[in-house]
């Protein structure tokens, strides 16, 4: 049997092999047809292939890996708070960091004094993690490796690629605590003099930083 339909109104019909290429009409709309040599069916439509995701680049990657291990490394710690920057993308690109440890800020009448609370703000530039992080702080310090208006505190020297992020955050605190320090080469000078006069009360906050393990 050949199974084929008209071609102006899709009426289907069924003919005997033997009519192939004769002469026929649609006993619907009357129009003149050719009998074909045989079967005509609807082109099968191929099922579509899911969309494959999207691939994420390789600093998407590390964003998203250090998201995940800032939230798991600080989650139980009371010293070391770390939250996102809103509106800074997901995964995170910037994050605010809060310190509860001893150190000191400058009182111009009176020199430094103790300081209990600081905050750092971190951003991940678009080179990322190639080139380290962008760090700065929010809150007032007296800290030779942190200049005075607390744009620039200086991790340049020790930022590798492969570092965790988890593990800058604590060294900073480390910095602010004055458990690490430079004198040699410092960004506020009237903070290193201070740090060479003052040796023995340093570090301001003798505590260890590294979070607890699980």
């Amino acid at each position: 049997m050949i199974h084929f339909k008209c071609n102006k109104c899709g009426r289907a019909f069924s003919v005997q092999d033997e009519y192939a290429g004769r002469p026929a009409r649609c006993r619907s709309c009357q129009t003149d047809l050719v009998v074909p040599q045989q079967s005509v069916a609807p082109a099968a439509t191929a099922p579509k292939a899911p969309a494959a995701a999207p691939k994420l680049s390789m600093r998407t990657r590390r964003l998203m890996a250090d998201a995940e291990n800032l939230a798991r490394t600080f989650a139980g710690s009371d010293v070391i708070r770390v939250s996102a920057v809103s509106g800074t993308g997901d995964p995170p690109e910037a994050y605010q960091v809060e310190y509860r440890v001893k150190s000191l800020e400058k009182f111009p009448a009176s020199g430094p004094r103790l300081r209990e609370w600081h905050k750092v703000e971190i951003r991940l530039s678009a080179d990322y993690p190639r080139l380290s992080p962008q760090c700065r702080m929010l809150t007032p310090i007296f800290h030779p490796n942190i200049d005075a208006d607390g744009t620039t505190i200086c991790i340049g020297d020790h930022w590798a690629a492969g570092e965790r992020l988890a593990d800058l955050i604590v060294r900073i605190g480390e910095m602010i605590a004055y458990q690490a320090y430079n004198i040699k080469s410092p960004l506020n000078a009237e903070a290193a003099m201070w740090a060479d006069l003052h040796q023995s009360d340093l570090p301001t906050d003798p505590r260890n930083l590294q979070p607890a393990l699980e």
